[in-house]
């Protein structure tokens, strides 16, 4: 995804405006690749850690049957999108070092990308919405039945994702009109305004459900307070020391979450063509690097995954003892 018109660079990099017809490129002198730079290398760098890290994940739980509940469909959802950004960010890099620039090359990468954000934000609200929902309905929770909406829930969410994606690609683009572009070449104002109004919306949803998590954690740690005079006392100081580390936890994800969406959805609203572009930079990459903290946070934090992984690694070291893991600690 360019930019924007006034970027620094583009007319060394390309030696023509990047708002000139087709037509009058092919009769400009012949094109010279750009050298190539710190940026792009940590382009390069960084798309390939997040594809591989995420390919990691999402084969992970693909090739193990025992991770079909709810809570993993949708850790698989969120390590695909984040793998589609890694894979955008690569293609991204060749298009700027290694094939010549053109105008389809910017409204692929651009699609892709927004494609991977829009899904990669709304499989978080998801995780978010399970972890409520195995707090608040415990019973229920892990049926087919969960499993059922969880699946019909992300197939709306990859169906939207798609659609919103592919604006670019059916003419909501700047590309023949410079006066209409957004922060982010070749989007509309239109179309990133819209967009980024959408991210704080399902923002905002998150945040909510992670405000009722803690109303819900609250009220079965008060009912546990209230029998703890039945508990050895090994077990209530336990009990406590966990609760305080699982909100340390949820503190530590609302930060990441808050600090990596926040910025762009603002930026894209408030921004314009005419706006410097090391501001776009420097909110579209907390928002692509999400990409690369969400297995961390998410995926690889939990237990039942990890002991996948380590069975995979050193099939030595790994037991036969079974792990109780609820789906609320993820």
């Amino acid at each position: 995804m360019a930019l924007n018109a006034s970027e620094p660079g583009w007319e060394e990099s390309s030696g023509a405006d990047p708002f000139f017809p087709l037509s009058q490129l092919e009769s400009s002198p012949a094109y010279e690749e750009p050298p190539l730079t710190v940026w792009g290398i940590a382009l390069c760098v960084s798309g390939t850690l997040i594809a591989t890290e995420n390919a990691i994940v999402v084969t992970t739980i693909l090739a193990t049957p025992s991770l079909r509940a709810p809570v993993f469909l949708l850790l698989a959802s969120l390590g695909l999108a984040d793998l589609l950004a890694g894979v955008t960010l690569v293609l991204h890099f060749l298009f700027l070092f290694c094939v010549k620039p053109s105008d389809w090359s910017e409204l692929v990468t651009s699609g892709l990308l927004v494609t991977s954000l829009t899904a990669s934000l709304c499989s978080l609200m998801g995780v978010a919405l399970d972890r409520y929902l195995s707090l608040s309905h415990a019973l229920t929770y892990g049926s087919s039945q969960s499993r059922c909406r969880a699946a019909i829930l992300l197939l709306v969410v990859w169906v939207s994702a798609c659609m919103i994606g592919a604006g670019p690609a059916m003419g909501w683009h700047c590309l023949g009109d410079p006066n209409s572009c957004s922060v982010a070449r070749p989007l509309t104002r239109t179309y990133l305004s819209l967009l980024c109004g959408g991210f704080l919306v399902v923002v905002m949803v998150t945040l909510q459900l992670y405000a009722g998590i803690c109303r819900v954690a609250r009220r079965h740690a008060h009912a546990i307070a209230t029998q703890r005079h039945s508990l050895p006392a090994n077990q209530s100081y336990a009990s406590k020391h966990g609760s305080g580390r699982g909100f340390s936890r949820l503190i530590l994800v609302l930060s990441v979450f808050v600090g990596c969406w926040m910025p762009f959805s603002l930026w894209g609203l408030l921004g314009d063509a005419s706006s410097p572009p090391l501001y776009t930079y420097a909110t579209l990459v907390p928002a692509a690097g999400s990409s690369l903290l969400n297995p961390i946070l998410y995926s690889l934090r939990n237990k039942d995954i990890r002991k996948v992984l380590i069975q995979a690694c050193c099939p030595r070291r790994h037991t036969q003892h079974t792990h109780a893991q609820y789906p609320v600690d993820v």
